[in-house]
């Protein structure tokens, strides 16, 4: 009986569905802006994996079966992360309105001093974001507040950017609230809590050089300094929440059960259950308020309760930065992002079925001689697609997907893989002026991409990072089961 063989395509031909999706998502982003997260880029995905389709089925002569199974086969992969996202929302959402991130931004933006603003602006904006697991909230609420404050002690519109970015950054790509640290977990097949240990290797020691450098810069800064905004801001917060750093016992809880490798899903989902009666007893009033009931009692307080678990909410504050900030998504505000991962499965599944990632991956093979030049080709890989497909998202998937055999038969373990690729690509993204996240930034604080760029020394020395550990060998192990099979466990 003669199986069924598939015709693999050339490089050329592989790339042509990767290229019209360039292209498709320079046109749509250049129309929608950031606007483009809520569809649009979406639906390039699926308009790039039709293409897929045609050359797979017409040219590789793919059945339509393999097709289905290997777009299921990439679905199932991601739907822990789905799960975790959903959890996620609810946890957003809670901690929020709990008072937690509240009580975190009132202690926070009270240490800011003029001789050391640039420092504390990089942990506030670090802080939040990892509590948020955010970016672009963080940047695009506390940032543009201290982006004001910075302006006038009379700092450079640079050097103020980069320090919000450095931060914000560092959140985002360690927070397990994040969803590109859920995604590239997910995608190379990392349990999420290792994934975030093993990029503190490279994380902490660039976000420490960074620190070092905006502390030198600040102190070698003389300018006056306001308290009105400082004061402006930890007022409002006092009159809308009640803060109290009893607060804090849940990111304790929560801390203590990550480093005790308690399940991720388990994790997060009892932490936003702890948030959620932490709310009930201490922001009552605010619960009524999201639920807009006009009188009170328990009904009213547990339907704002089951409100910001899943679905959008909004407090008044007196302040609009406030408002934005403490606004939240839940559950709902997820969906975007389900939809997104959801659709890029897809475009990957048909390059997988299709012959495409693997045409495109044995052209890297020849790079591979050593470990340093593997991770180093995973960054250059992740930057090219982070320039080229001008989305953090899609650029974490195909980086993902192209080496992850590579890595497997070559017996890394995958998390050197999924850290190389946020390495590369989640703090790259900001500094692309056509990236989604360039511009998004350069829009909220209205400084352009190639302003702050040179200021952003946690996201420019983190693949640098990546690269040096690798050649150092430092914390990089071989299993028996690659080509090197007589290769002993490179240093500890």
């Amino acid at each position: 009986m003669n199986k069924h063989r598939i015709k693999e395509p050339s490089v050329f031909l592989a790339l042509i569905p990767v290229l019209v999706l360039v292209v498709l998502l320079f046109i749509v982003i250049r129309i929608f802006g950031a606007d483009a997260l809520s569809g649009g880029n979406q639906i390039i995905l699926l308009t790039a994996a039709a293409i897929c389709c045609a050359i797979a089925v017409f040219y590789c002569k793919t059945k339509w079966t393999d097709i289905e199974k290997s777009i299921i086969s990439n679905i199932s992969g991601v739907s822990p992360a789905i799960l975790i996202l959903l959890i996620i929302g609810a946890l957003s959402g809670t901690w929020m309105i709990s008072g937690i991130v509240p009580t975190f931004i009132y202690y926070g933006i009270q240490i800011i001093h003029p001789g050391f603003y640039l420092v504390s602006t990089c942990i506030i904006c670090a802080i939040v974001s990892v509590m948020t697991g955010s970016s672009w909230t963080t940047i695009a609420t506390i940032g543009v507040a201290l982006l004001g404050i910075g302006q006038v002690q009379g700092f450079s519109p640079g050097w103020i950017a980069g320090a919000i970015i450095s931060g914000a950054y560092f959140g985002d790509k360690i927070s397990p609230l994040s969803d590109t640290t859920i995604l590239a977990s997910s995608v190379t097949g990392t349990p999420l809590f290792t994934h975030i240990r093993y990029m503190l290797i490279t994380t902490v020691p660039s976000m420490i050089i960074a620190l070092i450098i905006f502390t030198v810069a600040g102190l070698s800064h003389s300018a006056g300094v306001t308290t009105d905004r400082i004061m402006l801001y930890t007022e409002s917060l006092r009159q809308t929440f009640n803060i109290s750093a009893w607060l804090l016992i849940i990111p304790v809880i929560t801390f203590f059960m990550i480093v005790r490798k308690v399940p991720a899903i388990i994790t997060l989902f009892l932490s936003a259950v702890m948030a959620g009666f932490a709310a009930l007893i201490a922001q009552a009033h605010l619960l009524h308020e999201i639920s807009g009931f006009e009188i009170s009692g328990t009904a009213s307080k547990f339907k704002g309760l089951l409100m910001i678990f899943y679905g959008s909410t909004s407090i008044e504050t007196g302040n609009a930065e406030l408002n934005d900030l403490v606004s939240t998504g839940g559950m709902a505000g997820m969906m975007d992002t389900v939809w997104l991962i959801i659709c890029a499965m897809v475009f990957g599944g048909v390059m997988m079925a299709g012959g495409m990632l693997k045409s495109i991956t044995s052209s890297f093979t020849h790079l591979v001689k050593r470990t340093v030049s593997l991770v180093a080709a995973t960054a250059g890989s992740g930057l090219f697609l982070t320039l080229t497909t001008a989305d953090q998202y899609i650029a974490i998937v195909l980086n993902g997907k192209m080496f992850k055999d590579i890595y497997k038969n070559k017996g890394y373990e995958s998390r050197l893989l999924s850290r190389t690729t946020e390495d590369a690509v989640t703090v790259i993204s900001p500094l692309v002026p056509w990236n989604t996240c360039g511009m998004t930034q350069a829009t909220i604080l209205g400084v352009p991409t190639l302003t702050y760029l040179p200021y952003c020394f946690f996201n420019i020395i983190s693949p640098v990072m990546s690269i040096i550990t690798a050649a150092l060998g430092y914390k990089i192990f071989k299993t028996a089961t690659g080509d090197n099979e007589n290769e002993k466990t490179l240093q500890k």
